[in-house]
């Protein structure tokens, strides 16, 4: 697959989401009401990707991604994602169906899941904004539901974190 449509994927779901903490995150964090806030970077790690980049998606087709993880762009990796997608509507747009799993270090420490359904179009070499729900969590984020913001910006996925508990 092109790396735009992998990206897209990129929970990030779409491709859905990735996070984590160093031991000096909680003062990054910011606590809302009922949980919290932060926003994190994620790079995408290089892969050998055997896909012909001009190959249209096919309902079925799946592809898998991972991020390092920072609080900046080009800072310390303080965390990673893993995330798969599949293809579940061919067309214009076609529909990507994507899970994820985000490690969170230090405190707080887990991992937080997430997915999404996202409409993609393969031509779009600048794809928009797009939000991932968060659907559980383990450690520190048990029970943890919300939402994140994953947003393109050059290299880097801007990850904005909702959680709640």
């Amino acid at each position: 697959m092109n790396r735009s449509f992998r990206r897209i994927g990129a929970l990030g779901a779409a491709t859905v989401a990735a996070v984590t903490f160093a031991a000096a995150a909680p003062a990054a964090a910011a606590p809302a009401a009922d949980g919290l806030e932060f926003t994190l970077y994620a790079k995408e790690v290089p892969s050998d990707d055997s896909e012909s980049p001009g190959a249209r998606p096919e309902v079925g087709d799946s592809f898998a991604f991972a991020d390092d993880l920072s609080r900046t762009k080009g800072g310390e990796t303080i965390g990673r994602d893993g995330v798969t997608c599949t293809v579940v509507r061919a067309g214009d747009p076609m529909d990507v169906l994507c899970v994820g799993t985000f490690v969170l270090n230090g405190g707080p420490g887990g991992q937080l899941t997430a997915q999404n359904l996202l409409s993609v179009d393969p031509s779009d070499e600048a794809p928009a904004a797009f939000d991932i729900a968060v659907t559980g969590g383990t450690g520190d984020f048990k029970d943890a539901r919300g939402w994140i913001r994953s947003t393109p910006d050059g290299d880097y996925s801007r990850m904005e974190f909702h959680i709640g508990r």
